[in-house]
């Protein structure tokens, strides 16, 4: 049920006026009287009391760094009765973790959560340095393949350019199996590789908890409260009826429900939610240990990409592209069709997928393409016009209300690091640039370019693959 956004009618209270509280840039360094302001603020941020409704990558990494930061009043909700959510993009085998981006913020920070990942005592084995291998021909996909290419350099990573095929396959070990790479180029990013994504977001609950901080399951949002003449969000209203109130701060951080869920709060339009398209392939105890230490397998010209063998020796691939969209109700808003919305068909893709995933484990592992798909999954993430996340308060919330969403496909490596963004842009920390990167209200001038400029396809039901199109 989507939520209203409805006001109910109250006195204005009192409202401290601090805007322009801060004055900061890319290096913010605060004036004397910012850091008395700051002291201040900080003070008031520990008593703030503040609900974060959904519990994925940003949700949960937004309250620990909230809870680190010395807040102590933050409580999150997400509407699946079990956690990780079973149909939540961020409850996932496997994501990759790689600092290649054309953009060098992407790439620092990255590298920022890498270190992090590594850090066992906080994230056990949840990563896995398996490497990365960036693929591409040599003449498509360049540019932004030699951007990410130039920024890993500059950052001291351990880079192997990869220019003939013979190079490639070094790459892998001796024993397996390799197809052509359509004559392709690339380079091995030792460092980086890939994420047990339950396993992190498991992780994460834990240490959210430890620090006091609240997780509730099962509270479906319908209904945002807002209050007095500036109409700030107060409070939310669950569909059992649970009221959450007296609220500082509601941040959105769920997903790609995040458009059907709240249809009536103005966003123009910056994200929708498009459905990825994922197949699985289970190998033998002998299979797994012959693929078990080769890279995570990366075409940035058709967004293609295949894991090593996971615990349980399955390989999962999938295809990063404009996706599928399901228009539902009379704004026609993309709403998820996932396993607990439709629990006999939610995890199909269409048959044309199945064939593009088949394609594209031959033309790297030919063998492992002749075993049967045990599973496919369409994966919904919620994606911005621009590739970049959406951060930032709602222009019309007075500062009551707070999106953290738009992963866009990529923000789950970020998750020991990501919460600490969203923490800035709420305490006012975030550089301009940033805010502007991020902000709710920016308008289109560029488009993502990691995926084609395709616009996402309606997902036709009548061509979902069958049990015979995975053999």
């Amino acid at each position: 049920m989507p939520v209203r956004w409805t006001a109910r009618d109250s006195a204005a209270a009192p409202r401290l006026d601090f805007e322009n509280r801060f004055k900061y840039n890319s290096s913010w360094t605060p004036s004397s009287a910012t850091r008395t302001t700051s002291f201040i603020l900080s003070n008031m941020a520990e008593q703030r009391k503040t609900l974060i409704v959904g519990a994925g990558c940003f949700g949960l990494s937004t309250a620990l760094a909230l809870l680190k930061r010395g807040w102590t009043d933050v409580t999150v909700i997400d509407r699946a009765t079990t956690l990780p959510a079973p149909d939540g993009a961020s409850n996932d085998l496997n994501r990759i973790v790689r600092t290649s981006y054309s953009d060098p913020f992407y790439s620092q920070l990255a590298l920022d959560a890498i270190c992090a990942w590594k850090t066992r005592d906080e994230w056990h084995d949840a990563y896995h340095e398996s490497g990365v291998l960036v693929l591409g021909p040599p003449d498509s996909s360049a540019d932004y393949r030699h951007k990410a290419y130039l920024h890993d350099l500059e950052m001291g990573l351990r880079v192997v350019p990869l220019d003939t095929h013979a190079a490639l396959c070094e790459a892998f070990p001796p024993q397996v199996h390799l197809g052509s790479f359509w004559n392709y180029t690339g380079y091995l990013n030792r460092d980086g590789g890939w994420a047990n994504a339950g396993q992190g977001v498991s992780i994460l609950m834990n240490q959210v908890t430890a620090l006091n901080g609240k997780i509730v399951v099962g509270k479906n949002v319908v209904e945002l409260i807002r209050e007095g003449q500036d109409l700030k969000t107060t409070g939310v209203r669950c569909s059992d009826g649970t009221v959450f109130e007296g609220l500082d701060l509601v941040i959105i951080a769920t997903g790609s429900w995040t458009g059907s869920a709240f249809p009536d709060v103005p966003t123009g339009k910056i994200f929708e939610a498009t459905g990825q398209c994922i197949a699985m392939v289970q190998l033998t105890p002998e299979e797994a240990d012959a693929y078990r230490e080769s890279p995570v397998v990366l075409d940035f010209e058709n967004g293609y990409y295949v894991f090593p063998p996971n615990e349980q020796n399955i390989v999962k691939m999938a295809v990063h592209t404009t996706g599928y969209i399901q228009s539902l109700g009379a704004q026609k808003i993309s709403t998820p069709r996932t396993i607990t919305s439709d629990p006999e068909t939610g995890l199909l893709i269409p048959k044309v997928n199945v064939k593009e995933l088949r394609d594209g484990l031959r033309a790297v592992y030919p063998t492992l393409a002749e075993k049967p798909f045990i599973a496919t999954r369409m994966c919904w993430y919620n994606d911005s016009f621009d590739g970049d996340w959406v951060i930032g308060y709602h222009p019309e919330s007075e500062k009551s209300l707070m999106f953290a969403t738009a992963g866009s496909g990529h923000a789950y490596k970020f998750l020991p690091v990501i919460g600490r963004l969203v923490a800035d842009a709420i305490e006012g920390k975030l550089s301009p640039d940033l805010v502007a990167k991020f902000a709710v209200d920016r308008t289109p001038n560029q488009t993502d370019e990691s995926r084609s400029n395709l616009a996402p396809v309606e997902l036709d039901l009548s061509q979902l693959c069958t049990p015979k199109d995975l053999q």
